[in-house]
């Protein structure tokens, strides 16, 4: 389950990404959507200027075409077949490009001249519609008549053998009443539109990547920084958590220590001085039974009872011999007592610092031991035990096994009341705990705290 704080610092972080991402993808669509009616706008212009060039181009090849039959149109008579023939043959030879030529009609539409498909001279071509329905050669015959002019339509491209937008100029020949014009084909002008509205739609879809990849970018690093300052902090809580914990540590090993004095150089010495009093009028009354020899009897054994509980108490709060000879003296005193008590053979193997080590690390190696080996008298039904100490790599570890029965530890399992006090005594000095066992195979216990 999240924390509070730290659904906060996420409510935080996604409230300075979702405005930057909300603005940015606007800005973006908007630029985009202005891009897109822009370049629209650019290729609608450049379209235009090529049909103008187109359309130039179409009047100076019938200018040229006009010219190169004006002396024969004009020298020529109503009616003249001779001058007629001349002028379709000077036509049908003016050619210019793949699909350049010139064509003639009469008033009827009758083809005259077709350079390029022969096969429709002669033939009415008066009636022919383009595939948009346009009555080509009657709507051109108009336009001649009309004094000129250009003409769209869908008409088959020789190169090309299919049906092509087309452009016409139109003009009409004085004194044979003919239509003669000439006409470009569009196909090229709609390759160069396409390639340059699929180059803008590559562009433009370029720069959106470029923005969504800087968005991302920027998203990332604005999530690494929270992140970063996150852990910053989780990492000074940590800190401050962990020197709380030693001060706190310290504190009350401290304060046990005072307490554990206090027990055994006031109450305790207190309770001794009583005993040998009581004892002392014990051996006056001995010449006389009464009952107040008996009473003191009764007395002294309840005053040694409670010697001996305020001696238990003061070692167990912080063993005397702790403090005064130091933690390998205590602990060689604590497994003496352990091996005469149960019969276990017990192997130590101590290799301390040579200053000694600070309070709370100290009391808590003992403990850790102290806890292990009552786990061991009351659950292991061992035969030996071995106790490490030792120093590697700023750590100071302390190790604890047995060849007793063990147990089945599983990772959901809920540790012992024992095992549960020396993890928590560990996790305390934040230091490192583990536990290793198998049915018949002993117990290890391990633990490691860093030393500053």
């Amino acid at each position: 389950m999240k924390s509070p704080v730290t659904s906060l610092k996420t409510k935080m972080l996604l409230l300075s990404i979702i405005p930057l991402i909300l603005v940015t993808v606007a800005i973006t669509l908007i630029s985009l959507s202005q891009a897109h009616q822009l370049s629209e706008q650019e290729i609608k212009t450049f379209e235009e200027n090529l049909l103008r060039s187109k359309r130039q181009e179409l009047q100076h090849y019938v200018a040229l075409a006009m010219t190169s039959i004006a002396r024969i149109v004009a020298e020529a008579e109503p009616g003249d077949k001779k001058a007629e023939a001349e002028v379709r043959q000077v036509l049908h030879s003016l050619t210019y490009g793949e699909d350049g030529y010139f064509f003639v009609y009469d008033q009827q539409g009758f083809n005259l001249v077709h350079p390029v498909q022969p096969e429709l001279v002669g033939q009415n071509l008066y009636d022919v519609q383009d595939r948009d329905g346009q009555f080509v050669i009657r709507d051109l015959l108009q336009l001649a008549g009309e004094g000129g002019g250009f003409y769209r339509y869908v008409w088959n491209k020789p190169s090309k053998v299919g049906l092509v937008d087309k452009l016409s100029y139109v003009v009409q020949i004085p004194k044979l009443n003919w239509m003669m014009g000439t006409g470009l084909y569009l196909d090229d002008i709609s390759k160069e539109v396409a390639a340059i509205r699929l180059k803008v739609t590559h562009n433009i879809r370029n720069t959106f990547l470029t923005v969504v990849a800087i968005l991302a970018s920027t998203v990332i690093v604005i999530a690494l920084l929270g992140l970063g300052i996150n852990v910053h902090a989780s990492q000074l809580a940590d800190a401050r958590l962990r020197e709380v914990a030693h001060r706190y540590v310290q504190f009350q090993v401290a304060q046990r220590r005072n307490f554990a004095r206090e027990l055994h150089d006031g109450i305790n010495q207190l309770m001794v001085s009583v005993k040998f009093r009581i004892e002392l009028a014990r051996e006056k009354l001995q010449s006389h039974e009464t009952k107040a020899d008996i009473e003191l009897s009764k007395g002294g054994e309840v005053l040694n009872q409670a010697i001996q509980e305020v001696r238990r108490l003061s070692h167990d709060l912080r063993p005397i011999l702790l403090d005064d000879l130091g933690l390998e003296s205590a602990l060689h005193s604590m497994l003496d007592e352990f091996s005469e008590r149960t019969g276990l053979k017990v192997s130590v193997h101590l290799d301390l610092p040579q200053q000694r080590l600070p309070d709370d690390i100290e009391i808590t190696l003992y403990r850790i031991a102290q806890e292990a080996l009552t786990n061991i008298e009351r659950h292991a039904q061992a035969k030996s035990v071995v106790l490490s100490i030792w120093k590697e790599e700023g750590m100071i570890w302390v190790e604890i096994k047995d060849d007793g029965q063990g147990f089945i530890k599983h990772d959901n399992a809920v540790d012992g009341i024992g095992l549960l006090n020396m993890r928590e005594r560990t996790e305390l000095l934040s230091g490192h705990f583990s536990v290793r066992s198998k049915p018949g195979s002993g117990t290890r216990i391990r633990a490691g705290f860093t030393l500053v």
